[in-house]
């Protein structure tokens, strides 16, 4: 239940205590607060859009906690509550539906779409969208790569099969042979299976969202899954591996290669210069051939309950505008959602695999969309861990059956 006008005063006297202002502001510059996950160089940006404004409104720059999970459950918690103290949300681009579809967020039109939209890539674009119409601004894209030791693997292979035999021969000579991938029972399982599913040429749900696809594709994803935390390939703590757990394998020298996203090249740069002349890149693997890469990003939407919707718009354009989306790549890699950005000033030297990720923006694959992905994500990963455990029969039997629930908002969560 939403609450009223007077109960939002009150919480709006409650937040005042804290970083978060209920709009207003000294000498009547409305104040814009931001709420978004943890980029260290935010403030930089923040920083960049208030002297743009010319005192048209002034950005609050307020952080979420670091982990996704939580960060949702923050928002979800106040929006509920038709808190005023939020305008400018930083959403991962799978709560699109979920925010839209509780009408907590506004409605891009007009003029703002236009800009929203313009020169901004198809599949990050795609992500802002629900029902055909647009509830946020992509901010920032990503895609995983396969990021691998020349040194140990010359030649890539571009199949899930090829890489287990290549860990096999570096077993057999004795050299570092695992392969890292997001296993432990989290949303990076969830984003390994649903693209190896796409990949095999399937999908979790239905084009609408409203029904359980799999089939045998997921049955075959399943497959490959069982197979590879089975195989020379699988690290030993691969149910319990998550984005920097692969990275720090690799940097460790424990590890050949990670499935990974982009900024594990600036780490690598960072932390073991000297092993970077060797760190190479290539397309995600698929079953056939190369496969779909997992789609991630995030954008920014407009609350429902912001008392300066107008400012909020125009805050939201400014921080995501090309020269703030140039700043977050190469300041903080963070891939831009505006192909033009990805030709500008530093991003040839932060980005030399930049080529790599615009040709895999192209036939990524995101993330099923649907008001109850919460929900559908976390019985999956429930399902799928531990990887070696996996019965593709009988865990897509079990699948089925706990997403056409979770659609449903029926059953109990693991």
């Amino acid at each position: 239940m939403r609450w009223g006008r007077r109960s939002r005063a009150v919480l709006c006297a409650v937040l005042a205590a804290g970083a978060a202002g209920c709009g207003g502001g000294s000498g009547g510059v409305p104040v814009v607060n931001l709420y978004n996950a943890p980029q260290e160089n935010l403030a930089v940006i923040v920083e960049r859009c208030d002297r743009e404004a010319k005192g048209a409104y002034r950005i609050a720059l307020n952080t979420l906690p670091r982990g996704a999970d939580d960060q949702r459950e923050q928002l979800v918690r106040r929006l509920a509550a038709g808190d005023p103290g939020l305008d400018v949300l930083g959403l991962d681009v799978t709560w699109t539906a979920e925010l839209a579809e509780a009408g907590w967020i506004r409605e891009w039109k007009g003029a703002h779409a236009e800009q929203a939209a313009q020169g901004t890539l198809k599949q990050p674009l795609e992500t802002a969208r629900w029902h055909g119409a647009l509830y946020a601004a992509p901010y920032t894209t990503n895609v995983q790569l396969l990021w691998y030791r020349s040194d140990l693997m010359p030649e890539p292979p571009a199949t899930w099969d090829g890489l287990m035999k290549e860990s096999a021969r570096l077993a057999g000579e004795g050299k570092p042979h695992y392969g890292e991938v997001t296993g432990a029972q989290y949303e990076g399982l969830v984003v390994w299976f649903n693209s190896l599913v796409e990949s095999a040429g399937g999908s979790i749900l239905s084009p609408d969202g409203e029904q359980v696809a799999l089939g045998p594709p997921a049955e075959r994803a399943l497959g490959v899954m069982r197979a590879f935390a089975r195989s020379k390939a699988a690290d030993p703590s691969l149910s319990n591996t998550k984005e920097d757990d692969a990275r720090l394998a690799v940097e460790g020298g424990r590890a050949a290669y990670e499935l990974n996203w982009p900024f594990v090249y600036a780490a690598m740069a960072a932390d073991r210069p000297e092993m970077v002349k060797h760190f190479k890149w290539a397309p995600y693997p698929g079953l056939d051939g190369p496969g779909r890469a997992p789609l991630g990003g995030a954008n920014f939407a407009v609350s429902r309950f912001s008392a300066h919707p107008e400012a909020a718009f125009a805050a939201a354009l400014c921080l995501r505008d090309p020269e703030s989306q140039r700043i977050a790549a190469t300041k903080d890699g963070l891939p831009p959602t505006i192909e033009a950005v990805y030709r500008a000033e530093g991003m040839a030297e932060a980005y030399p695999m930049r080529d790599a990720i615009l040709k895999a923006l192209r036939t990524a694959a995101p993330r099923p969309k649907t008001p109850t992905y919460q929900n559908v994500s976390t019985v999956t990963a429930v399902t799928l861990s531990p990887p070696a455990a996996i019965d593709p029969p009988r865990t897509l039997a079990t699948l089925k059956e706990l997403i056409g629930d979770a659609l449903q908002s029926k059953g109990v969560l693991p």
